[in-house]
């Protein structure tokens, strides 16, 4: 649950200032935004306000009103209906002689979502534009009446937020919801030189905000990293890893021609870039290794960057009550070197030793005082002693830097720098076989955040997050804000002005393949999660 709350209240942070991005462009260069939504809100909204009159007006669980359609009109005034009516009930309905009344036309509201574009059912009635010159005819507290001031809202979906701006086609505004003549307040409007900033202003606001949000980490936290110089007792290697040829304690000295600092640049160097040629100190000699061709395959089909981490003792620091440690009257400080008759010198080992004897009994060794010792233990199904062990810390000497103000800024700026090359760099990745599976959705996200509350955490991970979708939204994709930077360049290069109509295409087909893809990565998501539940 607290990393569900994480998850929604940094992406409803990051999706706000992306919108408020694009919402500022299109206000400084004059163009009117029609909604601006936290959340998504179809057919309802849970809260919506606008100012019109000198005052702020609010309303909750409303219905949704398209601002600009109205129901299309013959010369005798009835509605006009979708030809070939296939239902006379609904011809009938609306077959009336006589003006409509306010009731008739909040039944019509109510009865086909009005405002909403419809396919072209028959007997259902068409929508026009509402012009200039309908808006005196509209009742006062018709927020319609208005559109000039923005009505802000927040909808009942988690998922998002948009921002729904005048003569801009659109998720939220079709082709057939313009009217014909561009007015001078519309998106449609302006200069290219405009639009191509209030299109890439969320890009950019999330691109600023994730490097604000670093410079302010390095301020008020600064860094703690555990260099591999550091790593006393040598680093672990997964299964993966000791098939290429490395070996327990191994120490990393160079990775090609560089030297690795910390676990990050070896997942950056040996992965995301491919460099195959690694040097380890072997106890006092010095081996050279060569990887694999598939060795970023074989590293994401084992789950990711845990292929590497730092040896430390297993040394029980704390004892749950009533646990099996409690019963075998294991003590604080116990230093365990054996499961079993196998040698465990480290914590992993000790783990994964243990891993084999769920619903057993095991004989421990252990150091206590100095002295050797042995208990036994009988584990539960999950195979656990019920102890804490002491910190990787404890051991290995961490090392801390503060930031002054003026010096957190550019360091920020370089971290969010590197960060985005990083993650460009793992995007290829995605289109490759072990790649494509390993792809997530909202869980894998949400797993991403600690299961504890932790500010530093929080926004370390708001602010990658923001880097992310930056980047996933100036890919070239419609519907994305990729696509319409597309088409603007397309513009500037050749002079003409893609169709209106093609643009709602291009971006319905856009939406369907994000569609796909969100549901093609929580599918990865639940397939893992039933993996991990019947294994």
């Amino acid at each position: 649950m607290i990393r569900l709350i994480q998850l929604l209240l940094s992406l409803s942070f990051l999706v706000m200032i992306h919108e408020l991005g694009h919402f500022t462009f299109a206000r400084i260069f004059g163009v009117r935004v029609n909604k601006f939504y936290m959340f998504f809100n179809p057919r309802i909204s849970l809260f919506r306000m606008k100012k019109y009159g000198g005052k702020w007006h609010f309303r909750f669980f409303a219905p949704n009103v398209k601002e600009n359609q109205k129901v299309a009109l013959d010369k005798d005034g009835n509605p006009l209906l979708w030809e070939n009516d296939s239902d006379p009930k609904i011809r009938k309905k609306f077959a009336k002689a006589e003006p409509l009344t306010d009731a008739q036309w909040k039944e019509i509201e109510n009865d086909f979502n009005f405002g909403k574009p419809l396919a072209k059912h028959e007997g259902h009635p068409k929508f026009t534009i509402i012009d200039e010159s309908d808006l005196p005819l509209l009742a006062d507290d018709d927020w319609r009446k208005y559109p000039e001031t923005t009505e802000w809202g927040i909808g009942w979906i988690p998922l998002g937020g948009y921002c729904a701006i005048a003569g801009m086609v659109d998720e939220t505004t079709t082709a057939d919801q313009l009217g014909s003549q561009p007015k001078p307040w519309e998106y449609r409007a302006q200069s290219t030189w405009k639009r191509l900033p209030i299109i890439c202003g969320g890009v950019l606001v999330n691109f600023v905000a994730a490097l604000i949000i670093y410079s302010a980490i390095l301020f008020h936290w600064g860094t703690d990293s555990l260099p591999l110089k550091n790593a006393t007792y040598g680093l672990y290697f997964s299964d993966e890893l000791l098939s290429e040829g490395f070996r327990q304690g191994d120490m990393i000295l160079k990775v090609g021609d560089r030297e690795p600092q910390t676990r990050a640049d070896l997942l950056n160097w040996m992965v995301i870039d491919g460099i195959h040629d690694i040097t380890v100190l072997r106890q006092n000699d010095t081996v050279h290794l060569t990887l694999s061709d598939n060795f970023d395959q074989i590293v994401l089909a084992a789950g990711g960057s845990s292929f590497i981490d730092y040896r430390f003792p297993f040394v029980v620091g704390e004892i749950i009550p009533a646990s099996p440690a409690a019963i075998a009257l294991m003590e604080k400080g116990d230093s365990i070197v054996a499961v079993g008759s196998v040698v465990t010198p480290c914590y992993q080992d000790v783990v994964a030793e243990l891993s084999h004897y769920a619903c057993d009994s095991v004989m421990i060794s252990l150091y206590r005082n100095g002295e050797p010792t042995v208990v036994n233990l009988f584990l539960g199904d999950e195979a656990k002693m019920g102890v804490y062990p002491l910190s990787p810390t404890d051991f290995l000497t961490m090392e801390h830097r503060e930031y002054g103000f003026w010096e957190s800024i550019p360091e920020g700026c370089k971290y969010g720098w590197n960060t985005l090359v990083s993650y460009v760099k793992q995007f290829r990745l995605v289109f490759t076989p072990q790649g494509a599976k390993s792809l997530g959705g909202f869980a894998a996200i949400g797993s991403l955040f600690p299961p504890l509350w932790d500010w530093h955490s929080f926004w370390l991970m708001t602010a990658f997050l923001s880097i992310i979708l930056a980047f996933m939204n100036i890919i070239p994709i419609p519907g994305l804000d990729g696509g319409h930077v597309m088409f603007l360049l397309w513009e500037m290069i050749t002079g003409k002005k893609p169709n209106d109509k093609f643009i709602e295409i291009a971006n319905n087909i856009g939406f369907y393949l994000l569609l796909a893809l969100l549901i093609f990565a929580n599918g990865n998501d639940l397939i893992k999660w039933l993996a991990k539940l019947f294994s």
